[in-house]
């Protein structure tokens, strides 16, 4: 049997996050507590003698400058994926939850509803993400059968894994947390996918901001 073991990690905190402005594929950067953040969970992998066999990341800003906390202290090499890109949110990227239903009504009011076929006006509508982060998780699975991997991203990737993996319907409200910097496991037997530890925060030193990217 070819146990794999995935540890996904959040990006660290970003301006936008702070700011509740919905990122999407947009290249933002880490704040200084992101930074720290992604220090933060770089040395507590290195106190807990994580052994991994190989890091993907996000090829966006923030979850690249994340990996780079574990690719300094680790002297390893850091894969970037575009299959672990955050969905694209059309017209809304950019928008803060407060500007997005005044500027964007109808495209907001689709988001809240979960409309799994709306593009959100040139963006990637739900099915179109879902089928993107199976079939990235599949491709880095099948390449590194029996393995433990990190994978560096965003929530809203982090929250698609999770309803793949507990086979959730797509048009459902979130059900798992997702915060910045933090460790989340899936494990794939062979058969199928199951949930381990989520939404692990107890290495960061202060409050992790939830995701609103979803």
């Amino acid at each position: 049997m070819n146990t794999t073991r995935f540890c996904l990690i959040r990006h660290g905190e970003t301006a936008w996050n702070v700011e509740r402005r919905l990122q999407g594929m947009t290249n933002t950067p880490l704040n200084i507590r992101g930074k720290a953040q992604a220090l933060q969970l770089a040395q507590a992998m290195k106190i807990s003698d994580l052994q991994f066999h190989a890091l993907y990341t996000s090829d966006l800003q923030r979850a690249a400058d994340t990996a780079n906390a574990i690719v300094n202290l680790f002297n390893v090499d850091a894969i970037p994926h575009q299959g672990l890109r955050e969905r694209h949110f059309g017209a809304l990227q950019g928008l803060t939850v407060v500007e997005a239903p005044d500027q964007q009504p109808q495209v907001w009011e689709a988001h809240l509803a979960r409309d799994i076929d709306h593009d959100l006006n040139g963006g990637e509508s739900i099915s179109q993400f879902a089928k993107r982060v199976q079939d990235t998780l599949e491709q880095i699975r099948q390449a590194n059968l029996g393995k433990t991997i990190l994978l560096v991203s965003h929530g809203g990737v982090l929250d698609m894994a999770h309803r793949l993996a507990r086979r959730e319907a797509l048009n459902a409200k979130r059900a798992a947390s997702v915060p910045n910097a933090s460790f989340n496991w899936l494990i794939h037997d062979g058969s199928g996918w199951e949930v381990g530890q989520w939404a692990d925060t107890r290495h960061l030193e202060h409050v992790s901001l939830e995701n609103i990217d979803l």
